[in-house]
């Protein structure tokens, strides 16, 4: 196993393209068995506290998640079905959406209705027969794994295990082993996924700060019931992105005023500071061609009339992409979808001319997508990095017919997991693309008569 810092960004030609990449450097499939794997209800025998804590994460659901079982099954699967060239490309989401699957060649799994063993998505035996990665840079499921009584982690411990043998490895506690299956690159060299390389380019890691440190935070606990307790037992939380517990106050927002008082017919300029003091990573990331975050900014005055402050523009290249509109998108659906010339659907449900925080995935022929594996170029990258300020302005020419008195001013940051157009279209749970608020802040200034 070698590791190294450096973002690799030309890392695979395009020209990979044709050899099937998203399957690429991991295991051969049909190598192993349903059987070589314990279920992980086997391992809450004795590992009942780590067992709850998987089993209330994204981890137990990586498989039959309800979006991703509905982009697997409506637009993946079709989709390598319909375009020549993305031929199997359905596979590799396998490769980390549920791994015994992808190893013992169940593909595409059976139905999650069915409870198939593919619903132990990324189970206990997963994690912890990995033994390493091939090559330099964790990314597309590159993992190598050892079926078998031992398994792997970071501790030995003070007793032995009556079950199986425990062997120590440096990786279980850094975050090449996350990047595994959180960087992945699209069958055209693009990386569509890049959080565990986006920590090695932040501030954080070179502070030896990894994913483990906040997504397994130490505790106080047994590692297993008849184990010894340890100050600093990783707690198996692995909670992220569907976590509203780790999302709230993400980023820190205040609102400053050019003047504390205004007369109508006059303008007023607020600029807002944004700093991501939370994440070691860009804010959003992981599955960013789902994930939209923006900023609301309205006034309200004395008699409770509502004003839509749009953002003001900065003029940078891809910047039509960072403001909202009601611009059509993601017509390359169609393929998955069999439907010929399709129109796409809005490209988000925000209010016009609020801010986003993006990056938008094109396809071959230069289309926003929301399928990472047909994704062959990348648009500006206006997300919000680990410990970054964006600072943004709001021009509020004030209407001469506003009411005079306190005008109180908000700041909204809003996300979504999925653009709500998208998911409104698939008819996916509503609380999959449901908009929470991140932060917000109010001031108030004063409309002289």
């Amino acid at each position: 196993m070698r590791t190294k810092n450096a973002f690799p960004a030309m890392l695979v030609p395009v020209a990979i393209f044709l050899t099937g990449l998203t399957m690429g450097t991991s295991q051969r499939q049909e190598e192993y068995s349903y059987d070589d794997f314990q279920r992980p209800e086997y391992c809450n025998q004795c590992h009942g506290l780590f067992y709850q804590q998987w089993d209330q994460a994204m981890m137990s659901d990586a498989y039959n998640h309800e979006w991703d079982e509905i982009e697997y099954f409506q637009l993946a699967v079709p989709h390598s079905e319909n375009d020549e060239n993305l031929k199997g490309v359905h596979e590799g989401c396998n490769g980390c959406h549920t791994p015994m699957a992808y190893l013992t060649g169940d593909m595409p799994p059976p139905d999650p209705d069915e409870d198939p063993r593919a619903n132990e998505s990324v189970s206990c035996e997963v994690c912890h027969l990995i033994k390493g990665y091939t090559g330099d840079t964790a990314y597309n499921h590159n993992y190598i794994l050892e079926t078998g009584d031992t398994k792997f982690t970071t501790r030995k411990g003070k007793t032995s295990s009556p079950n199986h043998e425990i062997d120590t490895t440096s990786l279980h506690g850094m975050s090449e082993f996350c990047g595994i299956c959180h960087n992945e690159m699209s069958p055209f060299g693009v990386w569509v996924k890049s959080t565990q390389l986006e920590l090695l380019e932040g501030p954080y890691y070179q502070e030896g700060v990894y994913c483990q440190d906040c997504h397994m935070p130490d505790a106080p606990a047994k590692t297993a019931k008849m184990g010894a307790s340890y100050p600093d037992a990783k707690m198996h939380l692995f909670n992220g992105a569907h976590d509203p517990g780790k999302l709230l106050g993400v980023i820190e927002i205040r609102i400053t005023p050019d003047v504390q008082q205004v007369v109508p017919g006059e303008p007023v300029v607020f600029t807002v500071t944004l700093y991501n003091q939370k994440t070691g990573h860009k804010f959003p990331t992981g599955s960013v061609e789902d994930r939209i975050t923006w900023l609301h900014m309205e006034a309200v005055d004395e008699g409770g009339n509502i004003y839509h402050l749009p953002v003001d523009r900065k003029g940078f290249e891809g910047e039509q992409y960072t403001i909202a509109s009601d611009t059509l998108a993601y017509q390359d659906m169609g393929v998955p979808l069999g439907i010929s010339d399709f129109k796409g659907v809005r490209r988000e449900d925000v209010p016009i001319g609020d801010r986003i925080f993006r990056m938008p995935y094109f396809d071959p022929q230069g289309r926003m997508t929301i399928m990472q594996w047909n994704t062959a170029s990348l648009g500006v990258d206006y997300r919000i990095g680990p410990r970054e300020t964006k600072i943004e302005t709001y021009t509020f020419n004030l209407p001469y017919d506003i009411t005079p008195g306190v005008l109180r001013v908000q700041a909204e940051m809003k996300y979504r997991l999925l653009v709500k157009p998208v998911g409104e279209y698939l008819e996916v749970p509503e609380e999959e693309y449901r908009a929470m608020t991140i932060n917000k802040q109010q001031i108030e200034i004063e409309v002289l008569p």
